[in-house]
C-alpha cells in the first residue's frame, strides 16, 4: 500500500503520518478520516477514483491493491495531531 500511494499519490498529497502536502490543496493522507469514510473508498479505488476537480487524474487499481492502499491509510490516519 505505502508503495502504490508513493508510486502514484505522492506528487501531490503528503502519504505519511507527517509532513504537508507538495500540492497545498491535496489533503494529507493522514487527515483523510477527517473528509471521508476510509472503508466506502475500496470500491472507488477499484472502480475508478475521480475528484471532482480536474488537477486529479482518475486512478483505477485491481481489488488486492484497493486493500493494500486501505490497509495503508487506516496505518496513518492521525488521531488529535498524533500516531
Amino acid at each position: 500500500g505505502r508503495l502504490l500511494v508513493e508510486t502514484y499519490c505522492a506528487e501531490c498529497h503528503a502519504t505519511g503520518p507527517e509532513g504537508t502536502s507538495p500540492f497545498p490543496p491535496a489533503p494529507a493522507f493522514r487527515t483523510l478520516h477527517e473528509r471521508y469514510d476510509i472503508g466506502l473508498l475500496e470500491e472507488a479505488l477499484v472502480e475508478g477514483l475521480a475528484t471532482g476537480h480536474g488537477a486529479m487524474p482518475e486512478f483505477e487499481f485491481d481489488p488486492d491493491q484497493a486493500r493494500a492502499i486501505l490497509d495503508y491509510l487506516d496505518s496513518v490516519q492521525s488521531t488529535l495531531g498524533e500516531r
